[in-house]
Parts: C-alpha cells; structure tokens; sequence
C-alpha cells in the first residue's frame, strides 16, 4: 500500500510540473545574442635606418621658458632603443562599419608645462572633452588650426583657469601651436570611436576592445608620413601589425 501511495505522489508531481511548463507565459522576445568578443591589436612602429639625432630645443627667447625648459628637445621625431618610434598615432581607420560610439565624458587633457605641449600627441574622440591647461609661468596660446572642425586660438596667462574644447568631426590630424613660442606644437587625431593610441618611447602600441574582425589600421606620423596595414583581429590572439617607417626619400 505504501509503494502505491509513493508512486502515486510521483505521478500527480510529475503532471504538475509539465503543466505549469505547458501554461508558463512567453516573453515573446528572440533569444539574447551571443556576446562578441573583443580582441586587442597590440603593434610596434620601428624606424629603419640610422636615426637622427635629437635636436635641443633653444629657448633663451623667453627667459622664464629658460629654467623650465632645460634639456627639452625637438619632439618631431624621436626614436628609441631598438628604433622604436614615438608619438605615432594609430588608429582603427575602417571595418566598424555603421557602429556608433558614444563620447565620454572624461576628457582629454594637454598641459603647456616646461614650455612645451603634454602630450605631444594625442588622440580624442568626437564631442569628448579636451581640457586645456597651462602649469608654466609664461603666457602661451593654444593655436588649433583645424580644417574639418572649427579651430580655436586660446591665450592662457599663468594661473588662468584651464579651458574645454571639443571637436565635432573626425579629423586626422588637427596641429595645435604657440604662437609665442614657435618650439611648441602638438598633433591631436580626431575620431568617432575610442579604437586608437599612440606609440610609446618603445615604438609599441596598444588597442584594446575590438570585436573579432578585419580591420585596416592606420599609422601616421608628422614627419615619416602614413602608413596603413589590413588586420584580422582574432578574439583570443587579437593581431601584432609592425610598421616601419624609412627616412624620407627613401
């Protein structure tokens, strides 16, 4: 009598639970995509050839340009150990298709400090902020030649509060100068997504985020020129593109 009581309750369970699966509401909503892996290109920019040597920077034109500026040089082309290459900026420059990316809303920051521009070159998304400082003694200007955006030419005396800027169009690339002090310029690469970097002292780079695809990159530096390479970023291994860039003429 007790196993016909117990099979009994497994039977009235078992009815129970494929009713209340056969009357359970639908959402109604297709079933959630898989989510996309992002994969990294992480490069070198290596320069071939006897690299040039660095040049100082004079700056006895404005003497409290002097003590802060000790050492400084020319930053239109540096190369490391290795013949790495400085201050390349490389970008994704097709293969996102129609994706939008919102701007964020941390900015950028470019400081005049020791008389010179911090950094030297950058990257900056579209409607991102960029945030202008100037931590010298010296009075500087901030020169924005742009062409596709609409440029700005900023005076900043010392102890002025810094400034904000944005650029509302992709711009490859926007140079930014001191008028008073003909030494300082800067490069600012203008994109509409967050997929860009510039190389280190080291000649390396890094992006990071991509979705797994075919892409084609871009290498560009104020002196050496553009560079483009097709890469196909695998989710696991991402890709290593190497640029290499020769002295010009050659």
């Amino acid at each position: 009598m007790t196993r016909t009581l117990v099979v009994s309750a497994l039977s009235a369970l078992a009815f129970l639970g494929v009713a209340s699966h056969a009357q359970a509401p639908r959402s109604g909503l297709p079933p959630a995509a898989p989510a996309v892996a992002a994969g990294t290109i992480a490069g070198t920019v290596r320069f071939e050839g006897t690299p040039p040597r660095p040049r100082p920077v004079r700056m006895e034109a404005d003497p409290l340009c002097v003590p802060v500026g000790k050492g400084v040089v020319f930053e239109t082309l540096l190369v490391g150990g290795g013949g790495g290459v400085q201050n390349v900026f490389v970008y994704v420059k097709s293969g996102l298709g129609n994706k939008t990316f919102p701007a964020p809303a941390k900015p950028v920051s470019i400081d005049q400090k020791g008389c010179r521009y911090t950094p030297h070159v950058f990257g900056v998304q579209v409607g991102q902020p960029l945030s202008i400082h100037n931590s010298d003694p010296a009075v500087h200007n901030v020169n924005a030649i742009a062409k596709a955006n609409k440029g700005f030419n900023l005076i900043q005396p010392k102890g002025v509060p810094s400034a904000t800027r944005t650029f509302e169009e992709p711009e490859i690339m926007v140079p930014i100068r001191c008028d008073v002090h003909p030494w300082m310029t800067a490069w600012a690469g203008v994109v509409s997504h967050p997929f860009f970097a510039v190389s280190g002292a080291d000649g390396r780079f890094t992006i990071t985020g991509l979705p797994a695809g075919k892409y084609t990159v871009e290498a560009w530096h104020e002196e050496l020129g553009t560079q483009t390479q097709e890469v196909v970023v695998d989710a696991k291994k991402g890709a290593a593109p190497a640029f290499v860039f020769k002295p010009k003429g050659k």
